[in-house]
C-alpha cells in the first residue's frame, strides 16, 4: 500500500484477510510472462504492502525491491522476510531508487491513492527514469469505469478463519462516491463469535480518499511520461478487458 497518510492501513493485517497462496496461484502466470520480458532480473514491487508479492517473485528468482510508505506494512514484511530488500518510500519518491531496473509491478489498488493527475505523472515519469529502456510495468487496479457508473457502494464481503475456534474474521470494503472520480474507501475488519453475546466485534476500521483512475486515463498518463501501452486486460488471470470487468491491469513497456 502506499498513500498520503503512511500508515494508513497499518491498523488492519491484511496478510489474514487474503487468501495468498491461491491468489498467488492465479496471478503467476501472468506475472511470469510479464517480467520473462524484461532486460534484467532486478524488479520493483511498488506498494507491495506485506510483501507476499516480493517474496513469490524472490522464489523465482528475480532480485526484488519491496517498495511501501507504510511503517506498520513493511515491518510486517521484514518480520515474514528478514533477509528482504525493503524500502519505505512513496509512489512520488522513487528517485532515491538504484537506476536501471529491469521490470515493476503495482498491484493491489496501490494507484488509486494518488487523488491528483500531477501525483499520477509523477509517479510515472519517476519510474521511468528508474527502468532501464524496454522493462515492462505491470498495474492492476480495480475498474473505476465500472465503479464510478454504476455508482458501486460496496465490494463482496470476504470472510476468513478466525485465530480462535468457532470465530471468523469478516472483511467488509465500503465506498462513498463525492463526484468527479473522487471516493471515500472504509476498509472495516469484524470479528464474528455466533451464539456470543456479542456476536460481531469490529476490530479496525478507518477512511481513506482514492480517486478512481479510468482506463482511459492511466493509459494517456503512461504514454506522456515515457511508456508505451502493450496491453490492457481485466484481471490478473488474463481476461480481454470490458467495462464491466472486475480489474483494469495495464501492461506497459520503458521506451
Amino acid at each position: 500500500m502506499s498513500g498520503s497518510e503512511p500508515d494508513a492501513y497499518g491498523r488492519i493485517a491484511y496478510r489474514g484477510l487474503i487468501a495468498w497462496p491461491e491468489r498467488l496461484q492465479r496471478e503467476a502466470p501472468l506475472l511470469q510472462r510479464v517480467l520473462a520480458q524484461a532486460p534484467s532480473r532486478r524488479v520493483l514491487d511498488l506498494g507491495c504492502g506485506s510483501g507476499e508479492h516480493t517474496r513469490f517473485l524472490a522464489a523465482l528468482g528475480f532480485e526484488v525491491t519491496g517498495v511501501d510508505a507504510s511503517t506498520a506494512q513493511l515491518e510486517a514484511a521484514r518480520e515474514a522476510d528478514p533477509q528482504g530488500q525493503y524500502v519505505q518510500a512513496g509512489l512520488t519518491e522513487l528517485t532515491g531508487l538504484e537506476a536501471g531496473q529491469g521490470a515493476a509491478i503495482c498491484v493491489g489498488n496501490t494507484l488509486p491513492h494518488l487523488c491528483g493527475e500531477v501525483e499520477v505523472r509523477a509517479f510515472f515519469s519517476g519510474l521511468a527514469g528508474r527502468l532501464a529502456p524496454g522493462a515492462p510495468f505491470l498495474l492492476q487496479l480495480l475498474n473505476y469505469d465500472r465503479i464510478l457508473a454504476r455508482e458501486e457502494r460496496t465490494f463482496p464481503v470476504v470472510m476468513r478463519p478466525g485465530d480462535v475456534e468457532g470465530e471468523s474474521t469478516v472483511f467488509l470494503r465500503l465506498m462513498t462516491h463525492h463526484g468527479e472520480g473522487r471516493l471515500t474507501f472504509t476498509p472495516a475488519h469484524l470479528r464474528y463469535r455466533p451464539g456470543t453475546a456479542a456476536p460481531l466485534e469490529l476490530v479496525a476500521a478507518h477512511d481513506v480518499v482514492l480517486q478512481g483512475w479510468r482506463r482511459a486515463e492511466v493509459e494517456a498518463f503512461l504514454r506522456e511520461t515515457g511508456f508505451t501501452v502493450v496491453e490492457t486486460l481485466g484481471t490478473m488471470t488474463g481476461e480481454a478487458w470490458s467495462p464491466a470487468s472486475s480489474d483494469l491491469v495495464v501492461v506497459a513497456r520503458r521506451v
